[in-house]
């Protein structure tokens, strides 16, 4: 069954309140992600070194910092699913080793 979605609003950087529709399950996570993405924007924000960079900016390295960590996960991943395969594939014929003779 689907599951049913409710609104809520989220605030992200200096931007104006955004909403969402979204799974009850989910909310936890949408708020995780806009803890995270909101404390890395105001840590950055208030460093010296990026004192001249615009609020948008500073939204846009942290957005490329998230993507980032998405994909070097998303790698790391599908490289434990290939040794996964293979030890499968290892087992399967150890096993079946002493089948066949």
């Amino acid at each position: 069954m689907f599951e049913k979605k409710h609104n809520i609003s989220i605030h992200i950087a200096d931007l104006p309140r955004m909403q969402l529709n979204v799974p009850l399950s989910q909310e936890p996570l949408v708020r995780r992600a806009e803890e995270n993405i909101n404390g890395l924007w105001k840590k950055w924000r208030e460093k010296d070194e990026f004192s001249d960079r615009s609020s948008a900016e500073i939204l846009a390295m942290v957005t490329f910092r998230f993507a980032q960590l998405y994909y070097t996960n998303l790698e790391a991943a599908e490289s434990i699913d290939r040794v996964l395969d293979g030890l499968e594939q290892e087992f399967d014929s150890l096993l079946l080793e002493d089948v066949v003779q």
